[in-house]
């Protein structure tokens, strides 16, 4: 079997499945943000009556418009907290903590041969951790919260197999782009991806972005086997308890894809699709206003670190604004402890609070008509940012970077 095969025959108490099978699942972990209020309300009458199913299941993390930018915004965060203390939720993170994703990842709920779901696209990022994780609809989690059961259905599998090392300035996100570029927005819909191959050379961090960006390309989940850089991280943070799970050799795949690491160059998702991909050298030139570093697809330490290496002792360009939005709490702590944030900060950069942001355009960030933004995020969407007649371009923490000191896209690859 699969991994997908595997790990949902587990949690189903069968001995095997096949792709297609519904199977009836207990997931370990519900994740919810800034949603919780409008989900929890879906079934206020029944959870008033019937209780909730587990108080350990839910993990909410208020990150998506963090503080509160207007009066409806507070309003919904007091409701969460409110239910957090009416039900004796025992996994709550207010605002500042970080971004759910991370949070997830940092405190140890993403771990290897569990399942997690989340009321949120990108859950699929702790697939990094060898966790079978995807994002499930409102209505879903609400009914969750009363059961604590669901139903899912077994995805094909795709293998990515992969050999050699990714060149100096060429980074996973430009791997994953690469990806999803040649398989297409819709390429592996509903279905399970794999990473195999020469991977000690992809830390968790790197693992973390290509796993969160599956769901760009319609997957339902993405997984790495928990080796030793997994179970080193693992250690780190204190998680214990857990059975990975992964593929047998003779697992059937639906296709198999391979790459050879060392030719992937710097390459950039142009407006308005992430699948929309070209080399960086293509994209050379562009005039941009905004840079965005962060969020959960590239707001980790090595994220920040590579920025500061680039950006230290230099100067951004007058004509960019450039935010900086570490993933998490401790993350910003790291970064500020090694100099990092300080660099930056000289540099010309706005930091931002731990939290998601310019990301969805609710605010912090919001573009204007005609503008145009180079960001490390997962998403370039018409409207993504709170403008739909601003164009957002997709890159690494190193093209993001070096294109701040320019005012325009630029190859990382070229020294300044």
């Amino acid at each position: 079997m699969t991994f997908a095969e595997k790990l949902l025959a587990r949690k189903a108490g069968l001995r095997e499945t096949v792709p297609g099978q519904i199977v009836t699942v207990k997931p370990d972990h519900l994740l919810m943000h800034d949603n919780a209020a409008p989900i929890t309300n879906k079934v206020k009458t029944d959870l008033a009556e019937c209780g909730l199913c587990n108080p350990d299941l839910p993990v909410i993390v208020l990150d998506h418009v963090i503080p509160a930018s207007d009066e409806k915004t507070a309003t919904n965060h007091k409701l969460i907290r409110e239910f957090v203390k009416k039900y004796g939720v025992k996994h709550f993170f207010d605002v500042g903590e970080g971004i759910c994703h991370q949070v997830m990842i940092e405190k140890g709920f993403a771990r290897p041969g569990t399942l997690v779901v989340g009321s949120d696209s990108h859950t699929c990022a702790y697939g990094a951790l060898n966790c079978f994780s995807t994002g499930i609809d409102r209505t879903e989690a609400a009914a969750l919260l009363l059961t604590g059961e669901t139903w899912l259905k077994v995805p094909p599998t795709i293998k990515v197999s992969v050999r050699n090392r990714l060149n100096n300035n060429v980074l996973a996100k430009d791997l994953i782009l690469h990806i999803i570029g040649q398989v297409g927005a819709d390429g592996a819909n509903y279905c399970s991806v794999e990473f195999h191959g020469a991977l000690d050379g992809l830390p968790i961090e790197d693992r973390i972005t290509i796993a969160n960006m599956a769901i760009e390309m319609g997957a339902k989940n993405l997984a790495f086997r928990a080796d030793r850089v997994a179970l080193d991280y693992l250690k780190s943070i204190g998680a214990a308890g857990f059975e990975p799970v992964w593929a047998d050799p003779d697992a059937k795949y639906d296709r198999v894809l391979e790459y050879d690491l060392a030719t992937i160059p710097p390459v950039v998702a142009f407006p308005h699709k992430v699948d929309n991909v070209k080399p960086v050298t293509e994209a050379e030139g562009i005039q941009i206003d905004q840079c965005l570093l962060g969020t959960c697809t590239n707001g980790r330490i090595n994220d920040l670190e590579i920025a500061a290496r680039i950006l230290g002792g230099k100067k951004i360009s007058p004509n960019v604004r450039l935010l900086v939005l570490p993933a998490s709490r401790s993350i910003l702590q790291e970064a500020i402890s090694k100099g990092y944030i300080t660099a930056l900060v000289e540099a010309g950069a706005t930091l931002l609070p731990p939290g998601c942001g310019p990301c969805l355009g609710a605010h912090q960030g919001v573009l204007a008509p005609g503008e145009s933004c180079l960001s490390t995020s997962n998403r370039n969407f018409k409207g993504r940012m709170g403008c739909k007649d601003a164009e957002i371009y997709l890159a690494s923490p190193a093209t993001v970077a070096v294109s701040a000191l320019t005012g325009r896209i630029t190859d990382p690859r070229k020294s300044l």
